[in-house]
């Protein structure tokens, strides 16, 4: 399995964490509130447990308390923030604890459809048998309405305003009628159904949700991460995890790690204090992309360098990962690095003076 999902692969501390839970559990979950939050932001001594359960989300506990608590009542939840501050994640690790199921997933794009959260046919049985319950294809909504358990719909904003709309009913009612059958022709949501649902705040003026589909959903607006301490553990976590489903090991130096922070911190003050776009990178400059340039440059060490991480390869995997636009972005970021890495460079000598020299190397080879 190249990506087991949350409830597989953390099935031992759900079944422990299930085992010794003597909470009130709402409807059908599998683990009481605190169990839940227990899951998704660690354990610590006072808890009392006899085994450690370690962190999977980095975030204000707030923030996952109420998302606990939303779905624990009628109403929907809505993950909303910048790309790349963990959404997905999070969703994916509540669906996993209070239902043990994260994989009846809607992904919302502009080709999502009504039938994609609803049902469509198997068109060879309704050839052959005309159509019937037997031969629908439910949804991943509709089948967690049926099963009392949690539906996701990734990137809402996304999709169009008729599939928005659709979710109104379903929220709402809690029911989906099917016209075509004269009998069994309405699927009623079980106790325990509920939705998660995320959304990017850049896609804000491509598909608006409308005041009512907003009415059916609690926000929960995570912020970008700020802090360094915090980003670090999301970074350090994330990529320990990719370099293990790869087989690779390589130790990341914490010098190392404080420059690629340092990196990000320093090109998103330059985004923010931009009076244009074309002064700012494409690139989100998202805690993701960190991992992903930190993936990006283990990986190259592992398969093409000396097995060591080094800040030249680094510096590479930054430009090229960030260098989305040709000559604006390498413009960008050939400035960044005159401006602001090469007097570090001066100034603490070192590895910063091999990240300049790797991302000098990068953005001559590219332009």
């Amino acid at each position: 399995m190249l990506r087991a999902p949350a409830e597989v692969k953390y099935a031992d501390e759900l079944d422990y964490l299930e085992s010794v839970d003597t909470g009130v559990k709402p409807y059908s979950w599998r683990l009481s509130p605190r169990m839940v939050r227990l899951f998704v932001l660690g354990s610590e001594r006072a808890d009392g447990l006899d085994r450690d359960i370690p962190q999977k989300w980095f975030g204000d506990r707030s923030f996952v308390e109420r998302s606990i608590v939303t779905l624990a009542s009628d109403r929907g939840l809505l993950l909303i923030g910048d790309p790349g501050t963990g959404k997905s994640w999070l969703a994916e690790l509540l669906a996993a604890a209070i239902c043990r199921n994260s994989t009846l997933v809607v992904q919302g794009t502009a080709g999502t459809t009504e039938d994609h959260i609803k049902y469509s046919w198997n068109v060879s049985m309704v050839i052959a048998k005309g159509q019937s319950r037997e031969s629908m294809i439910p949804s991943p909504i509709m089948t967690a309405m049926e099963q009392g358990v949690l539906g996701r719909f990734e990137e809402l904003t996304r999709s169009t305003s008729d599939v928005q709309d659709a979710l109104i009913s379903i929220l709402s009612e809690k029911y989906v009628s099917i016209p075509e059958l004269n009998d069994d022709n309405i699927v009623f949501a079980k106790p325990g159904f509920s939705i998660i649902a995320t959304a990017n705040s850049r896609d804000r003026g491509v598909n608006d949700l409308s005041s009512a589909l907003k009415r059916r959903f609690n926000f929960v607006r995570i912020p970008v991460v700020t802090n360094k301490r915090s980003e670090a553990e999301i970074v350090r976590f994330r990529t320990e995890e990719l370099l293990r489903r790869h087989h690779v090991e390589l130790d990341v130096p914490p010098t190392l790690l404080d420059i690629l922070l340092q990196s990000f911190a320093d090109l998103r003050a330059a985004a923010a204090s931009a009076t244009s776009d074309d002064e700012k990178l494409e690139s989100a400059l998202s805690t993701a992309e960190q991992i992903g340039v930190l993936e990006d440059a283990i990986l190259h060490s592992q398969f093409f360098g000396d097995r060591t991480l080094r800040a030249g390869t680094l510096a590479g995997s930054l430009v090229g990962s960030l260098a989305r636009r040709s000559p604006e972005d390498l413009a960008i970021l050939n400035k960044y690095l005159h401006a602001v890495v090469e007097p570090r460079a001066k100034q603490d000598g070192g590895e910063w003076n091999e990240f300049l020299d790797g991302g000098r190397e990068t953005i001559a080879a590219l332009s």
